[in-house]
């Protein structure tokens, strides 16, 4: 593919490149997967007033996230195993967000650690926080969080138990990976692969392993993961994890107006209308189908941004219509890194900023804090 004008381009190359198990692992939903594809079909059915003789010089996509400057109300979301979508995917999705001017937020079950990133980006980001039944350790990741410079903790709500995802479970993944004959056979189609995860000493759980205890290697982590996700993880935990944190706090996992309305009280900054892009409840609502009426329920006391289906700056823009203040990418930076490594994270995060700027322009907009529902057709 000479020519890469869309993020699904990026997804056709980094299907051919990045082993099957780790790329179903991105691409793929919960059950029937019904959540997963409404995520990004209902933008579809959401349309744009087109204005023309407007000027349409000097716009801006500027504006802020939780109060930090970002060049457009997108950030990179924190996704699982993304350093095995291409060696040391963390440390280069970092690096081309902060070329970017967005954010850039490290999952808790990244391969390359809260301090590989620190050490190679030297530049703030955020983190994600999962909460385990080992408070000690969750305890000693914010602290560590905090040690490295994040300007931001998002805590994840919606995985207190994981979600039933059949691709993964066909594919025989875990921690390690099981070494089946049809995933070795595989992976020998992925030459380009291999090399470059034979130049990296990243291939296990940077934030967990060496940390929690008794994970001292891989063959101790899956035993360790699988016991660990807390199900009892409640409002209370949340504002102990405000208080221990001190910083921004943003949760991650928000579909009902109700649990909304409880966020107000934990004492975060934000939330993020998400449906852990299709993982996890098979049947929930789309993340833009929910939107809506959470902004209703809260309004202006708390900052609501959206992840779940973003495949183009088009989405963005619906996004910030419907009263998102920022949006996140997590499949499209994911495909950009499995096709061309930093590279192809840049190249999606342009895709999208292109996309969003000349929307905006056709809309009859130059500034993308001036966005609301006068552009979409009622």
């Amino acid at each position: 593919m000479s020519v890469v004008t869309s993020i699904e381009d990026l997804r056709i190359l980094a299907k051919r490149r990045v082993p099957r198990m780790f790329y179903d692992y991105a691409d793929s939903g919960a059950w029937t997967e019904s959540t997963y594809r409404a995520n990004t079909t209902d933008f579809a059915k959401i349309k744009l007033r087109q204005r023309v003789a407007v000027d349409m010089r000097n716009r801006t996509l500027a504006t802020e996230m939780i109060g930090q400057p970002v060049s457009m109300p997108v950030a990179l979301a924190p996704t699982g195993l993304t350093g095995m979508q291409h060696a040391d995917g963390e440390i280069l999705a970092a690096r081309a967000a902060n070329k970017a001017g967005i954010p850039f937020t490290l999952s808790t079950m990244s391969i390359c650690s809260i301090e590989d990133i620190a050490e190679a980006t030297g530049k703030p980001f955020w983190f994600q926080l999962y909460v385990m039944r080992d408070r000690e350790f969750a305890a000693n990741l914010i602290d560590r969080a905090k040690k490295a410079g994040c300007s931001a903790l998002v805590l994840t709500l919606d995985l207190q138990i994981l979600g039933q995802r059949h691709k993964d479970i066909k594919n025989g993944l875990s921690a390690p990976p099981k070494p089946t004959l049809k995933n070795l056979i595989n992976l020998a189609t992925k030459l380009r692969w291999c090399l470059g995860m034979l130049g990296t000493k990243r291939r296990t759980f940077g934030n967990i392993v060496g940390h929690a205890k008794g994970v001292d290697d891989m063959s101790s982590l899956s035993s360790w993961t699988t016991e660990q996700f807390d199900p009892a993880l409640n409002w209370d935990d949340v504002k102990w994890i405000k208080d221990r944190w001190g910083g921004k706090l943003i949760l991650k996992g928000i579909l009902d107006a109700e649990d909304a309305e409880l966020a107000l009280g934990s004492g975060a900054d934000a939330l993020i209308v998400s449906n852990h892009g299709g993982r996890q409840l098979d049947g929930a609502m789309s993340s833009i189908e929910a939107l809506p009426g959470i902004v209703q329920q809260v309004g202006s006391r708390i900052e609501v941004h959206m992840d779940g289906g973003i495949r183009s700056g088009q989405d963005v823009i619906k996004a910030i219509a419907l009263g998102a203040k920022g949006t996140y990418i997590g499949r499209a930076f994911l495909y950009g890194l499995g096709a061309n490594g930093e590279e192809g994270v840049t190249a999606a995060i342009e895709i999208i900023r292109k996309e969003l700027d000349i929307t905006m322009a056709l809309c009859g907009l130059r500034d993308i804090k001036t966005v609301d529902g006068n552009i979409l057709v009622r």
